[in-house]
């Protein structure tokens, strides 16, 4: 029996292209596709897939949110997290909700048909990427906490601050405001400001209250 998926995205486009690429043979049935989270978790309940190839961030109810719910409901569906996006930001919440797998959308054909039949048989699945950003994660050595400055600074950033005005909040130079962002940013794993911002959040790091 082929396995059966239901492809989640909100771009028609990239729909389209699993459908085409999934459909090519008997390994696979695509049973359904779904624009955004919310459609996902009612197809998903009433056709139970096998295997839901999962976007993560679309209108309406995002990819994590749609996972967290399909394992509220007790939908047995395998969830195969399939996007663009590989920080911790969106790996780490994704895997915390349920997501069997998490796969980038550059892997290779055979690479995806692997992870969907790994899915199916209730087995991890890591693209390679993010598989060293978590093993790196999980290696980081104590010292890689943020220090009282970096944490400062990243308060400031939390709150809307430039860094030129951050730097004026602190007293030091926009230089050093940016040197320290970038030992955040590669402490944390990310690669920009917004990235940064939700980890911290995400971690405790930050309060809501600064």
């Amino acid at each position: 029996m082929p396995i059966t998926v239901l492809i989640v995205d909100d771009h028609p486009v990239v729909r389209d292209g699993l459908r085409g690429i999934l459909t090519g043979g008997d390994r696979f049935e695509v049973i359904g596709e779904a624009a955004d989270g919310a459609e996902a978790v009612t197809l998903a309940e009433a056709h139970r897939p096998d295997v839901v190839l999962m976007d993560l961030r679309m209108p309406r109810m995002d990819g994590v949110a749609a996972i967290a719910e399909l394992a509220r409901r007790g939908v047995p569906s395998r969830v195969l997290v399939l996007t663009t996006y590989d920080t911790d930001s969106d790996v780490l919440p994704a895997i915390e909700a349920g997501a069997t797998g998490y796969l980038l959308k550059d892997a290779p054909r055979e690479e995806l048909f692997r992870a969907v039949e790994a899915a199916a048989r209730g087995q991890a699945v890591l693209s390679p990427a993010v598989a060293t950003r978590l093993m790196g994660q999980m290696r980081a050595p104590a010292s890689d906490a943020l220090s009282q400055r970096e944490l400062e600074v990243l308060g400031l950033i939390a709150r809307g601050s430039t860094n030129r005005e951050a730097a004026a909040a602190l007293f030091i130079s926009e230089a050093t405001v940016k040197t320290h962002l970038l030992h955040v940013y590669a402490k944390l794993g990310v690669n920009d400001r917004a990235a940064a911002v939700a980890v911290a959040f995400e971690r405790g790091l930050l309060s809501r209250r600064r």
